[in-house]
């Protein structure tokens, strides 16, 4: 079949099975993008994670590549369209995190809902505060979804038992995208900033999507909205949404960062994410919303799927 190399951790599953179809695999999790470009002419199928940007460059570099599969869902690194043109076909595999996501987007609003991480931090110092820790409940809310592809619409489906108003809106779904969800609204864009209190995005990153919640977006929304972000960075305007945090406009659940490599913060954004650390309406963590074990292992089962039926 030929030879594909592995520049990212995967479950055991995806080498064996491609092992098992005929492919030699390389399995190299702490190459470099330099150092992959460097060799990725000796291959004929590559799998990724995040670090690698397939590029029209790096495309022009790969000239036996037959195939690139994503582990994830974000496809902006990948060049898609001159992929196609050099007969690459290209795979991601939301199918494998899409139930992680939604439930670690679910998880954060409720641990920000009820004070989690401020009441877990007191009480390990032996604070005893009732009051200031009192939450506020999701039942009788409006969440709004932007974005009902793989995860937005298994957020939904976490939200059936919630008792609260879910409003819908995916600008390239036909009507009736959320039929089989009775307790889900199909609705527009306005009317969930307008309405919700919780607005959760689960969108590509696009030259549509980038910085699509930024002063304005914001200053549309219900007052005292929360935010949450399980879904690119860059989908929102960091700044606008620190100078909305200190205002109180809005709560935020950030599982994504315009920048993920604190190491190579710029002075300002050091100066930036210092001011977003120190919020108490804020529940943070370091994009592992698809992260968990299960979806390790279910990420490779369907990219052996999509593989094995594709090549």
């Amino acid at each position: 079949m030929g030879s594909v190399l592995i520049t990212d951790d995967c479950h055991p599953k995806l080498m064996e099975g491609l092992e098992q179809m005929g492919w030699r695999c390389d399995f190299l999790p702490d190459i470099t993008p330099e150092e992959t470009r460097a060799v990725i002419g000796n291959y004929e199928g590559l799998v990724i994670n995040s670090k690698i940007l397939v590029n029209r460059n790096f495309l022009d570099a790969a000239g036996k590549l037959r195939f690139v599969a994503r582990l994830g869902s974000g496809m902006e690194i990948v060049d898609r369209v001159y992929a196609a043109e050099r007969g690459v076909k290209v795979w991601s595999s939301p199918e494998g995190n899409r139930n992680a996501v939604a439930e670690q987007a679910l998880g954060m609003l409720l641990a920000l809902a009820n004070n989690l991480p401020r009441a877990d931090r007191e009480v390990r110092q032996n604070i005893w505060r009732r009051e200031i820790n009192r939450g506020w409940e999701l039942k009788g809310k409006v969440l709004g979804i932007v974005g009902f592809g793989h995860t937005g619409s298994q957020f939904a489906r976490k939200l059936a038992g919630m008792e609260m108003e879910v409003l819908a809106y995916d600008k390239y779904k036909p009507e009736g995208f959320a039929a089989q969800m009775p307790w889900v609204r199909e609705s527009n864009l306005t009317e969930i900033q307008q309405r919700s209190d919780i607005i959760s995005l689960h969108l590509p990153l696009t030259e549509e999507t980038r910085h699509l919640v930024d002063k304005g977006f914001i200053q549309n929304c219900k007052p005292g909205f929360v935010l949450i972000n399980t879904a690119r960075g860059q989908n929102v305007c960091t700044e606008d949404v620190v100078e909305a945090l200190e205002s109180g406009q809005m709560g935020a659940c950030l599982d994504v960062f315009e920048n993920e490599k604190p190491q190579n913060f710029t002075e300002k954004e050091h100066a930036l994410y210092e001011r977003l650390h120190l919020f108490e309406n804020v529940v943070l963590s370091p994009h592992v919303a698809g992260w968990t074990h299960e979806s390790k292992r279910l990420l490779a089962e369907v990219l052996l799927e999509k593989i094995a039926a594709g090549t």
